[in-house]
């Protein structure tokens, strides 16, 4: 009787871990995320506000942003390491993304930052606006933007000075979050 309990326990608990294992690698239990968001603040002295989208598609990422406050022309647009927002000129957000550890340059070059984005153009009114597909970035995995952050700066990157693209103070960021 006791070899018999015994044999239905350990076939209930070896039925168990089989059914387990089996629903864990043929049903994901974690999916990837799909959109990602920032909202912009200023940092001190400045009027920077904005939101900043990422929506994962077959093709790369899709960016967005809708950016105000800010002088009209170009300003450096970039993810940087850390999200971590904690002091007034954002510099805690650390450098450029880059875990490829390759050359600062355009989004579209073959070998640049993952953090890259170019620039977003405001118009005369100080209104940014930038779409971009972004074959670099994603949300999930070692290129996986999420947690890190958004920086606008007051100056163009020029897309090809190292390491940064000469695109002066930071004037504006937002830690990207899962939406």
């Amino acid at each position: 009787m006791k070899a018999i309990k015994m044999i239905m326990y350990i076939s209930i608990i070896a039925t168990s871990i089989l059914l387990g294992s089996y629903y864990y690698y043929l049903i994901p239990i974690h999916q990837a995320p799909v959109v990602a968001c920032a909202v912009v603040y200023p940092t001190a002295k400045n009027k920077v506000e904005g939101t900043v989208h990422f929506t994962a598609t077959s093709k790369g990422t899709h960016i967005t942003a809708n950016i105000t406050g800010l002088s009209p022309g170009k300003h450096g647009f970039h993810v940087h390491e850390y999200g971590y927002c904690s002091s007034s000129d954002a510099l805690c957000t650390g450098d450029h993304f880059n875990p490829t550890n390759a050359p600062h340059g355009s989004p579209t070059d073959k070998h640049s930052h993952v953090g890259d984005l170019g620039n977003i153009i405001a118009d005369e009114h100080g209104n940014g606006y930038y779409e971009e597909l972004n074959t670099k970035i994603t949300l999930f995995g070692p290129h996986s933007v999420i947690g890190r952050s958004v920086i606008i700066h007051e100056q163009p990157d020029d897309l090809k000075s190292q390491p940064t693209g000469n695109s002066g103070k930071r004037i504006g960021y937002g830690v990207i979050g899962i939406k």
